[in-house]
């Protein structure tokens, strides 16, 4: 219910901020825009979860105790343990289902959020896609055509990006192909393609055969790795496989690798936001008051943690700290803070 109510509010919000963004793209219909909202709401569903897990459990340990269930339970010989373990377990499972089915629905939903956000709000000529199947390229010409490239293999080589058996096609009008360039490798370098052994094939035509052909482009080595900085756009499935051709390519994959890492320990961390919320929630004496103290120092507590998690995420990006111990140590410490707490309520 909790997620179901922080998703609805952040639908809204998104819908007013992209109706804002849209204003004068003729393409972008009222329909663009709510579909545009609904494809990236997985993504930011999975964001905002430690929190809706956080706030349900909180919710769920004061109607307990409201209804003096704990006391019958705590005066049946039942601690606070053994009635926390069954929550554990199924927020543990929660968070498998979402890595391993959810999210890999989201991450395909937020790649075509980007892609369709690029035809409809910024209008860019070209669109690029790096895979493990190699490189994509669809670019746009001034006259209305388009150039598709792709490559079986993709290096980068300084400054450069060399690619292995390249293909390129050539088309007139959107829909209508006029010719295609088969060549042996190329190199990307600063606004043009240099193709290398090319044989240029026509309908109707004999073959042309050249050493070296020159190509304009607008795609940099930059735009290169800047597409490659989207994890969210791959699954969980798809994610080592993608690092393993990426860094075979030569570049690095800490986003990914930080990505991919965060992934797995998140259903560590909802079990951690469980802990947190009893700390704050479970209250044996339900006469002692301070219910609106205790959950205004839960969310503050949740909103503190989700801090440093950030904090510690961007400086495993930046390589400062190991990025194992960047993805997992939110996670853990929540753990063991709400697991001490616990003890010395508990048992202390």
């Amino acid at each position: 219910m909790v997620l179901s109510a922080v998703v609805g509010m952040i639908l809204l919000f998104d819908i007013i901020e992209l109706t804002r963004r849209a204003a004068g793209h003729l393409q972008a219909s009222g329909l663009a825009v709510l579909t545009l909202a609904l494809l990236k709401l997985p993504h930011m569903a999975h964001m905002i979860m430690p929190f809706a897990v956080m706030i349900g459990a909180m919710v769920a340990f004061w109607r307990l105790t409201r209804t003096n269930e704990l006391v019958v339970a705590r005066a049946a010989g039942i601690s606070a343990w053994e009635f926390l373990v069954p929550i554990l377990g199924t927020v543990m499972a929660f968070g498998v289902l979402e890595i391993t089915v959810i999210n890999p629905i989201g991450a395909a939903m937020y790649a075509r959020y980007e892609r369709l956000q690029d035809e409809v709000l910024t209008n860019r000529g070209a669109v690029l896609d790096v895979s493990e199947m190699g490189l994509w390229l669809r670019e746009g010409l001034d006259d209305g055509g388009q150039v598709v490239v792709h490559s079986d293999q993709v290096n980068q080589d300084g400054l450069k990006l060399e690619l292995k058996d390249v293909h390129v096609f050539v088309y007139d009008q959107p829909d209508h192909f006029a010719y295609r360039l088969l060549a042996e490798s190329a190199s990307l370098e600063q606004g043009h393609f240099v193709l290398n052994n090319v044989w240029t094939m026509k309908a109707g035509m004999v073959s042309k055969f050249d050493d070296v052909l020159w190509m304009q482009t607008a795609l940099t080595l930059e735009r290169v790795k800047d597409n490659f900085a989207s994890p969210e756009t791959l699954s969980f499935w798809q994610l080592p496989g993608f690092i393993r051709f990426f860094e075979k390519a030569g570049f690095s994959a800490p986003k990914h690798r930080m990505y991919l890492q965060s992934l797995i320990s998140s259903p560590i961390l909802y079990c951690a936001m469980v802990l947190i919320a009893a700390l704050f929630s479970l209250q044996p004496n339900t006469r002692s008051g301070g219910l609106m103290r205790r959950v205004v120092a839960g969310v503050a507590t949740g909103f503190v943690l989700y801090f440093v998690s950030k904090v510690v995420y961007a400086l495993g990006l930046s390589q400062s700290i190991p990025q194992f111990l960047a993805a997992w140590a939110p996670a853990l410490i929540a753990s063991l803070a709400g697991l001490g707490g616990l003890f010395h309520l508990e048992d202390g």
